[in-house]
């Protein structure tokens, strides 16, 4: 909600403002690589992506070379916001420049891409959702905050939100997974924990939710690629995380790259105008991705840059990260009233809106160098890391290998086992060299034995662990694949490893879903390690030698082979054919259709059972309870998962849907009845011509360890009669 006090300094400041400082406002600025010639980082990028010069050679530049933040643009008021400028005594010389050296001491906004971790790397966003733990989410967050904020970061370019249904896309990754409600948790608890209840804090950061819309149904899951979808499949599956991250409290949006069902989200009106700031009341501030919005000449869309900085504000868009498209001819475009004085002013206002709401006009100079190395890795942030890493990892097999006892030689097998820069994953802060520990680091400060596996002989040792998977740089984004399947080196160690006849725990470390087949046939036990961050070797062995039971299911299936995808995910639509054994039926000739491993499953060290399942409508909508009990000999934590269905609607609904989970610890032989209430709002969806309706029928609930093994209570649900009615129960 705007403050009037805030909105009363905008008013008066854009009145003084000139056409020229208010465009000036809506470009954000990147660094631009200083060496035998100038370069910005985007120029770097599409060399690289040409083949004018090498990954090798482009780091090199990048990392070696000097940046030039143009300050003579930004004396002349013709920058508003950096993006990547780190280090609060870099960041505080800027402001100076900003605020003592401009006509109207603006302050800068500084945004970076703080997505799971700054310094202190924690699980990336797919392996962190695993742990399906809200408080978990919020506090990484409020963390990722701390070090960042000390840096001199206002904005981070997180959460992102895009619902994942295809692993072949490399930004899975970044996302919570398939599922529309899970994402939208996950954002809910990272806005939370970023921005906190006051975001003129010196350690909060302003929310930036991505990527408005659907960028994460991508065709072929190929990065940057069209997203072309019903409105319904939309508005059920996709818009939802969005909504639920912008409603608690994001003060920034952006756009995606793809374009949505033809139209560019970086010049889309319905989606910037129609459903953000009239549906849902949004008044923050919009921002392009990079150079997006000269991209959407390459759309097809735009004749030229100046078109597409037309089309852009006009839709929406508030400022153009490092294009430079509106700083070039947004002045000439109100002059020629393509594009409204009006229009402008909401576009400043929403930028200097979010700068007041940082307290950046009253207190520019948020942080300093002390301040910033205190914040940096410490000891409670790396216990934070750990214990995230320890609930976000996923055990997929074990055939009573697992806990390891004490005392075991380890035969160490595997590069990945002993990288530990290769843990920290995709878009991981300023993580340094060093920074991150792999399992050989663990192994070697615990002081537990164990024997590299080489080129020669096989050492002799009483069980191996095998790291197998993808680099950081396998996933992430640019990153999809054509395949899914290990690496033939990976199956051809697992092989050899196992014809030894000693026992086998293959680790693996993705930032994606994977085709594990080859580790299965091999290995006695499988744990799902991600990219798992800081702290990766001690959270690994915490897990291997039961320090700790597992606890993470999995936020997207697994598929047995490449081609299931992108249709393998649990809430896929019915069909008039259902796979059966009967020929023309809905499946494959050559691979199974159900993924190897279901949405929401993990194994843990105990084992748990689930009875007594009951449901009934209520006012408001269905309450369902079943009863849970550990009937192993060790303490664990149970994801209880609960699912809906519509036999009978008047559109074709999916198999079944999330609509609720609670995680639950339970002692050895303890039981605990465990309740939802489930809105009848979560039972609707949208009919053929676009009315959201709740059927009154049949509705099924299915309550359990994954979306593949629960008990069912039917609902006869009656929106008219309010009178709960009898239920069946039935496994």
């Amino acid at each position: 909600m705007k403050h009037p006090e805030i909105e009363k300094r905008i008013k008066d400041l854009l009145g003084k403002m000139t056409l020229e400082e208010k465009v000036g406002q809506l470009h954000q600025a990147g660094g631009s690589i200083v060496g035998a010639f100038d370069l910005s980082l985007e120029e770097i990028l599409t060399m690289v992506q040409d083949g004018r010069m090498t990954e090798e050679e482009a780091h090199k530049m990048i990392s070696e070379a000097k940046r030039d933040w143009h300050e003579d643009d930004l004396r002349a008021g013709r920058i508003g916001s950096y993006l990547g400028l780190v280090g609060s005594e870099e960041m505080n010389r800027m402001q100076h420049i900003a605020v003592e050296e401009t006509r109207l001491g603006i302050p800068l906004i500084n945004g970076f891409d703080v997505i799971h971790g700054f310094r202190t790397i924690t699980p990336i966003p797919l392996a962190e959702s695993c742990a399906w733990d809200m408080d978990l989410w919020e506090h990484t967050a409020r963390m990722s905050a701390e070090e960042a904020a000390a840096a001199g970061i206002h904005m981070t370019f997180s959460p992102m939100v895009d619902v994942s249904k295809d692993p072949r896309w490399g930004r899975i990754a970044e996302s919570a997974g398939e599922d529309a409600l899970l994402n939208g948790l996950y954002g809910e608890a990272k806005v939370k924990g970023y921005q906190t209840d006051d975001l003129a804090r010196h350690d909060a950061l302003a929310a930036c939710v991505k990527h408005f819309a659907a960028y994460g149904a991508a065709e072929g899951g190929r990065d940057y690629n069209r997203v072309d979808m019903s409105p319904q499949r939309f508005e059920e599956e996709y818009l939802p995380s969005y909504e639920r991250a912008v409603k608690a409290g994001a003060r920034a949006v952006m756009p995606a790259f793809n374009d949505l069902s033809g139209v560019p989200c970086s010049v889309n009106k319905k989606l910037l105008t129609d459903i953000l700031r009239k549906r849902w009341g949004f008044d923050g501030m919009t921002i392009s991705d990079a150079n997006a919005i000269a991209e959407c000449i390459n759309h097809g869309i735009a004749a030229d840059r100046r078109d597409a900085a037309r089309q852009a504000l006009n839709a929406g868009m508030d400022m153009d990260m490092t294009s430079g498209c509106f700083l070039d001819h947004v002045k000439e475009l109100v002059e020629t009233d393509e594009v409204s004085m009006e229009r402008l002013d909401e576009a400043v206002g929403d930028i200097l809106r979010l700068k007041f709401e940082l307290g950046l006009f009253d207190d520019p100079y948020r942080s300093d160098a002390e301040r910033e190395k205190a914040a940096m890795l410490t000891p409670a942030h790396r216990a934070l890391a750990r214990e995230a890493a320890r609930k976000s990892m996923v055990l997929l097999k074990n055939d009573g290998l697992l806990p390891l006892k004490e005392g075991l030689r380890i035969g160490l097998a595997g590069a990945l086992a002993s990288d530990g820069d290769e843990m920290c994953g995709t878009w991981a802060g300023i993580v340094q060299p060093g920074d991150c520990r792999s399992i050989r680091d663990g192994l070697e400060v615990e002081q537990i034995s164990y024997d590299r596996v080489t080129e020669g002989p096989l050492p002799d040792c009483d069980v191996f662990l095998c790291a197998i998977g993808e680099g950081k740089n396998e996933s992430g984004e640019a990153a999809s694949r054509a395949s899914l399947e290990l690496r033939d080196e990976d199956i051809a160690l697992l092989k050899r490893l196992k014809a030894s006849g000693k026992p086998v725990v293959a680790v693996v470390f993705a930032g994606r879903p994977l085709c594990l087949g080859p580790a299965i046939e091999c290995a006695g036990a499988i744990l799902m390690a991600w990219h798992p961050g800081t702290e990766a070797g001690p959270a690994i062995l915490d897990l291997l030698f039961g320090r700790a039971n597992p606890s993470a299911r999995l936020t997207a299936g697994f598929p047995a082979a490449t081609g299931q995808c992108p249709s393998l995910y649990y809430d896929h639509i019915r069909t008039g054919r259902p796979a059966g054994k009967f020929k023309y039926t809905s499946k494959y000739l050559d691979a199974p259709v159900e993924p190897l491993f279901p949405f929401g499953f993990g194994l843990s060290y105990t084992d748990y059972q689930y009875s007594d399942i009951s449901a009934s409508q209520t006012k408001d909508g269905i309450h369902a309870e079943i009863t849970v009990q550990n009937t192993g000999d060790r303490a664990g934590d149970e994801i209880v998962q609960c699912y809906f269905r519509d036999p009978v609607a008047r559109r074709v609904r999916p198999v079944r849907k999330l609509a609720a989970f609670e995680k639950i610890a339970l002692r050895p032989g303890e039981s605990k009845r465990v309740s939802f209430d489930i809105p009848d709002t979560a039972l609707g969806y949208f009919d053929p011509d676009m009315n959201f309706i709740i059927d009154d029928g049949l509705i099924e609930i299915h309550i359990g360890a994954n979306a593949r093994d629960t008990l069912r209570a039917d609902v006869n649900f009656i929106r008219e009669n309010q009178a709960p009615a009898a239920n069946t129960s039935r496994p």
